[in-house]
């Protein structure tokens, strides 16, 4: 896979044999490659390898030139290098970040999975004032069909707006909701208003004549100014459109997209539905990002397709028990709404066309129950193994690996590097950190994060904006948490995770902040393992988690602790308490534990834990009728962390008839004790309660002083 490298104008001070080197590769440095260099350019697309090419500022005129190339076949992939090191201050040191970028560059793409897909007629609900919602729907009339549901008009409305000819068909009432996404929204309402729209000729008469001013130009009447006057009636007795003894009516509607102009959004998440806009129309057509939502709307005709992020095993899934709840992770944390319980069925439901693919649950979901598929964990585990492996290579110290968004998070990384080029004041993204760009960042959590310190990285920054929701970024820090405390209780000195809040809107002052945040980063040097990991990331959450840790206890420098105390929010380690006074070994919470922590002793009454297994998830302590459960987050370090171990146990009770065993002496007990004062259970009532159940059954229907069914007449 050939890689094109260039350097415009000589802005970076680019070493080819050093990143040569680094990548296996003779590289070639070019000045002019996108103008006059396009030759070479040419001829790497014609070969049928994959090309790398280190630019991002021309992709649109490379895809011009590779489309006009006779015979390319290549497959084009383009990475940054110039704002992520080459414009820095310590570029002179970033060549090993640069060929950890390049080497990265060149894996495979992410293999594909099912996809979500979405069907657009372009049927748009405009919901709003009706002069501000008419003046929209003249943009986009001409390509959508257009529907408005009036809710008045604006306080200072438009000359013109809205207007007397009957354009679009105009809806009103009150209790507006709104559920489904792209291509499936239906809104329901009440309609109250005396004034039928339908039958509506607009002419003025009824607004004309209201002594009280309670009819708008969107003909609906506000009931709290109108005093039963009816003047308004009477002027409409041609039409016939006003009844004040109409009942309200239920009324629903199908349509493809949603452009809320009202006070209150009616779809309040923070990662709404696909199709579904909301914006403040408070200054008309001048409002900002009405004109680009428009744009976008315009273009929401047809058919779309998304991959399905998530992958989902129940058999994982600590989440309900006998319609018992533990954990509820994923429900909690979701900002689209899109995951939900099904608890008679032991099961969470994610709906595919709700989820926006944040990964957010995947990140807090302690069993792995809930995976991210688009890239799976293996494929960001073979990414994070090439960056680090490749950095050191080249001779590389101390990478701190910065994990952004696509989006916003890009636009910052992009916005430091360029304020460095031009401003003396900012010094760049240091020379030994490296960006990673993810769908969203809350999509990796725990598990590579701790894998990323056993590949080499001395810290992992998370750089969060104004796009993660409030709820994803506290559950990053409490996963942060747990990983900084396993590695602070290993005996690895310093910091190793940190959350970054970035600019959203990337100013001057913003972009100092972030500057000043990655350079404290770049100067911190925290231990980490002496040797870094070989092993291979494995989808299954808790699979990587023990392979990681396993290689840190291995590489730990100083001696270990039995255990690490780990905070109680988010962990998915520790063990369990268990009140041996309380409990009768009814063992309800082996039958509840979901990831077999919990297990019994065929042979005799034992309570037996397995803390490997252990996800904290609280079904246990739930279902357990004596409340005698209590969980205890923690690491276990030492090797009984993966044996069996005896939490509880008690003596068999023996049939007083046949000497079988069929019960513990402590629950034995506990019954005769709260049966003790009952009037059906006394004399040999009360010692049937201490017979095994054939024996039970055999002294009832030899007793003689039992009445028989067949001696009633």
């Amino acid at each position: 896979m050939p890689t094109l490298i260039c350097d415009c104008n000589q802005t970076m001070p680019l070493q080819p044999q050093a990143l040569g080197a680094a990548l296996n590769e003779t590289l070639t440095l070019h000045s002019a490659l996108c103008r006059r260099e396009a030759a070479t350019f040419q001829k790497a697309v014609q070969s049928g390898d994959d090309v790398v090419v280190a630019c991002t500022q021309e992709k649109r005129l490379f895809a011009e030139v590779d489309q006009q190339t006779p015979g390319a076949t290549s497959v084009i992939k383009f990475v940054n290098i110039r704002e992520t090191g080459g414009w820095s201050k310590d570029a002179a040191r970033a060549m090993p970040k640069m060929a950890a970028l390049l080497a990265a560059a060149h894996l495979p793409d992410a293999e594909p999975v099912a996809t979500v897909t979405y069907k657009s007629a372009g049927r748009l609900l405009i919901v709003g004032a009706l002069d501000q919602a008419e003046q929209v729907a003249a943009l986009v009339a001409d390509t959508l069909d257009v529907t408005i549901f009036a809710q008045g008009v604006s306080s200072q409305p438009q000359a013109g707006f809205p207007a007397q000819e009957r354009k679009y068909p105009v809806l009103s009432g009150d209790q507006l909701a709104l559920k489904g996404w792209l291509g499936a929204f239906e809104a329901s309402w009440e309609k109250t208003n005396p004034i039928d729209l339908d039958l509506c000729t607009r002419c003025n008469a009824c607004v004309a004549v209201c002594p009280e001013g309670a009819i708008d130009l969107s003909y609906q009447i506000d009931s709290s100014k109108c005093t039963s006057h009816r003047d308004c009636v009477a002027a409409c007795k041609v039409a016939g459109a006003i009844d004040f003894g109409r009942e309200p009516q239920a009324l629903s509607e199908a349509f493809d997209l949603v452009l809320d102009l009202g006070a209150k959004p009616l779809v309040a998440l923070h990662a709404p539905p696909q199709g579904y806009f909301a914006l403040d129309a408070s200054m008309g057509l001048a409002s900002p990002g009405l004109l680009p939502t428009v744009v976008k709307l315009r273009d929401m005709v047809g058919e779309f397709e998304k991959p399905k992020f998530f992958a989902y095993k129940q058999k994982l899934c600590a989440h309900s028990r006998n319609e018992t709840v533990g954990c509820n992770a994923c429900i909690d944390i979701c900002s689209a709404g899109a995951v939900s319980s099904q608890k008679e069925r032991q099961q969470i439901v994610v709906n595919p066309n709700l989820c926006i693919g944040c990964g957010a649950c995947t990140t807090v979901c302690p069993t792995g129950a809930l995976t991210y598929a688009y890239p799976r964990a293996s494929e960001q585990g073979v990414r994070l193994k090439t960056l680090l492996s490749t950095y050191a290579k080249a001779g590389g110290r101390q990478p701190v690996l910065l994990l952004h968004s696509q989006g916003r998070g890009q636009q910052a990384v992009e916005a430091l590097g360029r304020a460095a080029r031009l401003q003396k004041e900012v010094q760049g993204v240091p020379a030994n950190v490296i960006p990673l760009a993810l769908w969203h960042t809350a999509s990796v959590g725990l598990d590579l994060w701790l894998s990323a310190i056993a590949f080499g990285a001395s810290q992992v920054a998370v750089l969060v904006t104004d796009e993660e929701a409030p709820a994803y970024q506290v559950g990053l820090a409490e996963q942060m948490a747990v990983a900084q405390a396993v590695l602070t209780g290993m005996g690895y000195a310093g910091t190793h995770f940190h959350l970054l809040k970035g600019p959203s809107d990337p100013d001057a002052g913003a972009v100092a902040a972030l500057d000043a945040g990655l350079q404290q980063l770049a100067r911190q040097q925290p231990v980490g393992p002496a040797v870094p990991a070989r092993f291979a990331v494995a989808q299954e959450k808790r699979s990587t988690l023990d392979m990681a840790l396993d290689h840190l206890i291995t590489q730990a420098r100083a001696p270990l602790p039995e255990e690490i105390e780990l905070p109680a929010k988010g962990s998915p380690f520790g063990s369990l308490l268990v009140n041996k006074d309380a409990c009768t070994l009814c063992l309800s919470c082996v039958s509840a534990c979901p990831a077999s922590a919990l297990q019994d002793n065929p042979e005799r009454p034992q309570l037996k834990f397995i803390e490997k297994n252990c996800v904290q998830c609280g079904l246990c302590a739930t279902t357990c009728p004596e409340d005698a459960i209590t969980l205890q987050p923690r690491l276990l370090l030492t090797p009984q962390r993966k044996e069996a171990r005896v939490l509880n146990e008690s003596q068999p009770y023996q049939c007083i008839r046949c000497s079988k065993p069929f019960g513990t002496l402590k629950a034995i007990e506990s019954m005769l004790g709260k049966l003790a004062g009952h009037a059906m259970f006394q004399g040999a009532a009360a010692d049937r309660l201490k017979m095994c159940s054939d024996c039970r059954v055999i002294d009832i229907y030899s007793a003689d002083n039992e009445v028989k069914i067949t001696d009633i007449r």
